[in-house]
């Protein structure tokens, strides 16, 4: 049996319930729950349904993880939870339960950054992260790059999305084309048939005069205006909308800025190492060009499976694993939830 601390994470920062339960940097369980179906309807997601939807799935979840694993809660050493950014009340569930586990089991409880959650999650299946590498976090609500310090114990930013993240981007884009939501994996599957070189979408920040000042930032409302107008063009004209081949274009689009800027921070830094997290690091496209345009560079890339890509359980009990195996201190009971919390802090004692 390994002398490394057994944790279990939860994650309930949007529309996700994830329990996952890792030991050292081996995943035993990673247990998932998505009410994505009760928001389709609507668009997107909606607070209210996403936390009755975590209070139903949570304890099942629980036990499905514990089931799956092979262990009883009280074999667990450590508990960590998501307690910001994210929804308000969906955080409340999961950190509520983490608590209830923490008091019930005299366990230490880590309240963690779900963003540094979406970079840890690389050592579950490529092992430790490298000294120093670049981070590119890309999803639903964040588009960032990052320099990793201390094998991913320190994160400092490099730059940030100005408006829309490139998940809300596939989002709203997939819905002036008439796809379902979440947005991204369907212009994922349409783009395969279409041409990404069809239309010239533009590429936001990445202007001579964007580079001095947004240089590691993005901004893609401008690309979603262009897509909309775009449409509406080929609409007013009587014109089939070649759905296959603006998805594809538009994702182009966002791949090329990610990565563009992506490569720029690697050769500013001196990093050799480039880790993609989060949502649309799932994207295969940004994948395979991730590869390909890497390789070119000489960077080593790295990147998550894509169901370790999405919200996850396994990749809040990864950062729970990683403070426990430092010593870290757990996280007094008062913690808070946050809704914004700073990629700095990856763990949060009560006084955020």
């Amino acid at each position: 049996m390994s002398s490394e601390p057994l944790v279990l994470g939860i994650e309930t920062s949007c529309d996700e319930t994830g329990v996952g339960i890792v030991q050292g940097t081996r995943l035993l369980a990673d247990a998932v729950a998505s009410s994505v179906d009760e928001h389709a309807r609507f668009g997107g997601v909606v607070p209210e349904v996403a936390s009755r939807a975590h209070l139903e799935a949570i304890v099942p979840m629980i036990e499905r993880a514990l089931s799956i694993a092979g262990v009883q809660l009280q074999d667990i050493d450590a508990f960590a939870v998501t307690c910001g950014p994210g929804l308000s009340g969906a955080l409340l569930v999961g950190t509520a339960a983490a608590k209830a586990l923490s008091v019930a089991t005299g366990k230490p409880v880590y309240a963690v950054n779900h963003l540094t959650g979406h970079v840890v999650v690389d050592e579950l299946e490529h092992g430790l992260l490298p000294s120093t590498a670049v981070g590119l976090l890309v999803s639903g609500g964040h588009s960032s790059l990052l320099v990793l310090g201390d094998h991913g114990s320190q994160f400092t930013s490099l730059g940030s999305t100005l408006d829309d993240a490139a998940g809300e981007a596939f989002d709203k884009v997939a819905r002036l084309l008439g796809l379902p939501f979440p947005g991204g994996p369907w212009i994922d599957r349409t783009a395969v048939a279409g041409d990404p070189r069809a239309i010239a979408f533009p590429r936001g920040l990445t202007a001579g005069h964007d580079m001095v000042e947004h240089r590691f930032d993005f901004s893609f409302s401008g690309l979603k205006t262009s897509v909309a107008r775009w449409v509406a063009n080929c609409q007013r004209e009587g014109v089939k909308v070649p759905v296959a081949d603006v998805a594809a274009s538009f994702q182009e689009a966002v791949v090329d800025v990610l990565l563009r800027k992506a490569l720029d921070a690697c050769e500013h830094t001196g990093a050799d190492h480039l880790i993609l997290g989060g949502g649309v690091a799932a994207n295969s496209r940004l994948r395979a060009q991730a590869t390909q345009r890497c390789a070119g560079a000489g960077v080593i890339v790295r990147v998550p499976s894509p169901a370790l890509c999405t919200d996850n359980g396994a990749m809040i009990a990864a950062v729970g694993s990683k403070l426990a195996r430092a010593g870290v201190r757990g996280s007094d009971l008062a913690f808070p939830t946050t809704s914004v919390l700073d990629l700095s802090t990856t763990v949060v004692s009560n006084d955020v």
